[in-house]
């Protein structure tokens, strides 16, 4: 039962929750984390796009099974290894997505059709759009402006076109990192991982990222200075932050072009020490800025 428990949590992939965290990022980038509604149903939008996105990776590893057990890493995924059953594992997907879209009924209707919206577009992701290279990309992205969405309509809290914009493009330099990974197995092995891959190659993927972290930088900087920013949070010091986002591009650049392991950005953000302390740090200078 223990493992069963155990095999049906990392089918969910809890530990991929972790990018849900960006519902809260209009709660704290307003200043308003001290606000204790605000900040349980912030909570309660984190969990219910949680549950949904945890239904979508079920799907997806289900739609995958043949070609996941040929992958070196993929394979020991719960339906892959044979852990789990195939009627099990639908059977959780349409749990958690009732449970998720149920509640988020009692948030608002809009949160309702937000995470409709990202359940469709990624069960179109799982059947078409990750076999078509950069419309792949594209999709993963726009679901982290969506997670945003989520936690701006709960709240109330108007979303800046600064923070959708620098999301958008940040989740896009990931999201084409993670494809240079899927790229190096199939140059090493000749086994394509997905179908997109053939309308990639290390040259458009590194120039690729290379354009997205310089225009993540600039538009980082463009915020910390702008008028309007300055005089909405009323500090001048927020400029300073530009280090920490700095050296995190870089530190990510240098995992997924020297040390060739961008395959899995959350184990990065969770396992890479050099990774952990520069967020600890931007975040903590933020708080500082806004709170203090």
């Amino acid at each position: 039962m223990k493992k069963k428990i155990f095999d049906s949590l990392k089918l969910m992939r809890i530990h991929q929750w972790v990018k849900n965290i960006l519902v809260f990022a209009p709660l704290f980038f307003s200043g308003k984390l001290g606000d204790f509604h605000l900040l349980f149903i912030s909570c309660q939008s984190f969990f219910s796009f949680s549950f949904i996105a945890s239904a979508i990776y079920i799907l997806n590893d289900y739609k995958d099974i043949a070609l996941d057990r040929s992958h070196p890493k993929k394979k020991l995924r719960p339906l892959a290894s044979g852990a789990l059953s195939k009627k099990y594992g639908l059977g959780l997907m349409l749990f958690l997505v009732g449970f998720s879209l149920l509640s988020s009924l009692f948030l608002k209707q809009e949160a309702f059709f937000i995470l409709l919206s990202y359940f469709i577009i990624n069960i179109a992701y799982c059947f078409y759009l990750k076999n078509k290279a950069v419309v792949d990309v594209v999709t993963i992205a726009s679901g982290f402006v969506l997670r945003l969405m989520m936690g701006s309509v709960v709240t109330d809290i108007r979303l800046s076109m600064w923070i959708l914009l620098i999301t958008f493009l940040l989740a896009l330099f990931i999201a084409l990192a993670k494809r240079r990974d899927d790229v190096l197995i199939f140059n090493k092995t000749g086994q394509r991982m997905r179908k997109s891959i053939k309308g990639y190659n290390l040259e458009f993927i590194d120039s690729s990222m290379m354009i997205m972290a310089t225009v993540v930088i600039v538009s980082y900087i463009q915020y910390t200075t702008s008028q309007e920013v300055l005089e909405r949070i009323n500090n001048e010091y927020l400029y300073l932050t530009v280090f920490f986002v700095l050296i995190g591009i870089l530190r990510y650049l240098q995992i997924t072009l020297v040390e060739k392991r961008s395959g899995s950005p959350i184990n990065i953000a969770l396992k890479d020490k050099p990774m952990i302390m520069t967020l600890i740090l931007w975040v903590l200078s933020f708080y500082w800025i806004l709170y203090l």
